[in-house]
């Protein structure tokens, strides 16, 4: 496994682009999944989608186990988000490719899930609270959006802004 380089603000040509989905699940798709997540727990983080290491494929992996419990990775291919609850949740996300940014968004609180998982068999699953919340934020990156965009214009302008300028002095 290694590690791989996030990409993160101001570079919004990649992050914005809406990611191809793969044809199945082979040996490259599994050591680009492991590769994330080597990456995603050295951050450290709990989800990190493949464009966010700038491979435009539809695949992304999630752990949510909290430091010293046992890790549980989920490994997702093409998902699709087949329903999602009219009840809403709001987290405060943050997010690998914008370091140290924390806002408070609203989400569905549910969500019904259909997807490949490790072994390339088609999965459907049901995920509520902070699981919702991860998988409809890594497959928004996916689709070209980032979570910024669920906040108002002012703050997303700013933000944004914060990043160029710190590229600009260098500090990125």
């Amino acid at each position: 496994m290694s590690l791989l380089p996030i990409v993160t603000l101001p570079d919004e040509k990649i992050l914005r682009e809406v990611s191809k989905p793969v044809s199945g699940v082979d040996s490259h798709v599994k050591k680009l999944w492991e590769d994330m997540l080597e990456t995603m727990y050295r951050a450290p983080g709990i989800g990190l989608a493949a464009i966010q290491v700038g491979v435009p494929q539809r695949l992304l992996v999630i752990d949510l186990a909290k430091d010293g419990e046992a890790k549980t990775p989920l490994f997702v291919a093409n998902p699709e988000i087949t329903w999602s609850s009219e009840v809403l949740s709001d987290y405060e996300e943050g997010c690998l490719s914008i370091p140290e940014y924390y806002e408070m968004v609203t989400r569905p609180a549910e969500i019904r899930l259909r997807y490949l998982d490790r072994q390339g068999e088609a999965q459907e699953m049901h995920a509520a609270g902070l699981m919702a919340t991860c998988l409809q934020h890594e497959i928004d990156h996916l689709n070209g959006v980032l979570f910024i965009d669920h906040i108002s214009r002012l703050k997303r302008e700013r933000v944004i802004k914060k990043f160029q300028k710190a590229q600009k002095l260098g500090k990125l």
